[in-house]
């Protein structure tokens, strides 16, 4: 973890129960994009985040970046072992360094495929004890067959596809009747402090304000795709420098294609003075938020509980009341 930060969890959902998950059988409506074919928006260069991605992996001491990554990677394992049972074959999107299969053992997944769009992401992988194949693959094309996968995983990668609802078709496809999707990503109130600051701080110096931080996906907008559990940590920085520095190091820089590159320093100056007056904590540092979204879905199979037929109830909700003055008559 880089000088002078620290991580603070401030609220834990826990995990999904099992009125939360869903049987997954149709993927549509997500960001508010039409599902309508693939690409139906384009909001992030790609191959601006595979580079983003691979000088963030070439850094000498890059671990120290690491920190958010194994945090959330750590709560996907967590999900994993509340499911009872083994899974054969596992595709981790997006899993650069491995950050949930290391915190993962071989009673649970018995062999998994390591995909992310950064070949050097994938070279600085942690070695685990589950037999893992790398795959240099983009998460909006996977190159894998129907039907494939007892268990999909990922975490903090999918926020950055231009077409989610095409990406989570497409997880529907590899996996088996039967099989588990789980997977966190951050979401929409993600470094409010950060975004507000910049914004107040161009204005006031400019008299305007570009975009500086990537557009997340908001709860709303997963609609009741899968099950949902929500996070929220909370990282503690000497300024607003670090705050930005720590991002580049994780490779979440932003790639949209409207973003503004540079920045003017008399508005990150400004910005910086914003952020510890509306946000500073006593001991002079500030926070960064990260709100984390947890999904998780079952592919549909015919051995999985069904809702009744309507119409094949034989006692009527007009009856529930009786119940409870039937057994008062008895206990009398």
């Amino acid at each position: 973890m880089s000088t002078g930060v620290c991580l603070r969890l401030l609220q834990t959902a826990g995990s999904p129960s099992a009125a939360s998950c869903r049987r997954w059988s149709l993927i549509s409506g997500c960001r508010g994009m039409s599902s309508a074919g693939r690409g139906s928006m384009n909001v992030f260069n790609r191959e601006m985040k595979r580079r983003q991605k691979n000088w963030a992996a070439s850094l000498r001491e890059g671990n120290q970046y690491d920190y958010l990554r194994d945090e959330v990677g750590g709560r996907v394992a967590d999900r994993v072992y509340d499911i009872a049972r083994t899974f054969p074959l596992a595709l981790d999107i997006g899993g650069g360094k491995s950050h949930i299969a290391e915190h993962l053992n071989k009673e649970f997944v018995e062999r998994l495929f390591l995909t992310d769009i950064s070949e050097k992401a994938l070279k600085q992988s942690r070695q685990t004890e589950i037999p893992t194949h790398h795959v240099l693959a983009d998460e909006e094309f996977l190159p894998f067959k129907e039907n494939t996968f007892d268990l999909v995983v990922s975490s903090l990668s999918l926020h950055w596809i231009n077409d989610l609802p095409g990406a989570l078709r497409q997880i529907h496809q590899v996996l088996k009747p039967d099989g588990v999707f789980i997977g966190a990503m951050v979401g929409g109130e993600t470094l409010y402090e950060l975004r507000c600051s910049l914004q107040l701080g161009e204005t006031e110096r400019e008299g305007g304000f570009s975009p500086h931080v990537s557009p997340y996906t908001a709860v709303t907008d997963l609609g009741n795709l899968l099950g949902q559990d929500t996070d929220e940590v909370q990282v503690h920085y000497p300024g607003i420098i670090e705050v930005m520095t720590d991002l580049q190091g994780m490779g979440e820089s932003n790639c949209a294609w409207n973003r503004r590159s540079m920045l003017n320093r008399d508005s990150i100056l400004a910005a910086a003075a914003i952020y510890k007056e509306m946000y500073g904590s006593e001991d002079g540092s500030v926070p960064a938020t990260f709100e984390i979204l947890y999904m998780i879905g079952w592919k549909p199979h015919e051995s999985q509980a069904k809702p009744a037929k309507r119409g094949s109830a034989n006692v009527s909700f007009a009856d529930l009341s009786q119940i409870g003055q039937q057994s008062n008559t008895t206990k009398s």
